[in-house]
């Protein structure tokens, strides 16, 4: 999760994972009142540990770690419930599909490895934020 910039995953994926407990992001451009925190996370990962003293805020959802170095955006499936109904009809393959008080919803897709991801880029007015293109 934590490895090289290297093109891994593109950097407007915002994955939701069911094994993450926390929300951390590395794309800034998705953050706003980005500041060092009172305390330190160390996330454990499949390359060692990653030290993380900063938070942002993502709109329309709220506070998110920020770690730069890392190489995708998450949302935690256990956090994403706590606000938000979370369906899936593993059937029909389709996803995780966020509903928001609003009543709009929004689907997160199965990357061709399984990753359940949205692509910010190309779903702007869709998902949990406003993304704007830079």
């Amino acid at each position: 999760m934590f490895y090289s910039r290297q093109a891994v995953h593109p950097r407007n994926w915002i994955q939701l994972d069911s094994q993450s407990t926390v929300d951390v992001f590395s794309d800034a451009s998705l953050l706003t009142n980005i500041q060092d925190t009172k305390w330190v996370l160390t996330l454990h990962c499949n390359v060692g540990k990653a030290i993380v003293t900063q938070k942002g805020d993502l709109r329309r959802y709220g506070m998110v770690c920020y770690y730069p170095k890392g190489i995708v955006n998450i949302l935690s499936l256990h956090k994403v419930q706590k606000n938000y109904k979370v369906t899936s009809n593993s059937s029909a393959m389709t996803g995780f599909l966020v509903h928001k008080s609003d009543g709009t919803s929004h689907m997160f897709t199965p990357s061709k490895k399984g990753l359940f991801f949205s692509d910010v880029k190309h779903n702007i007015g869709h998902i949990l934020i406003n993304a704007v293109n830079r």
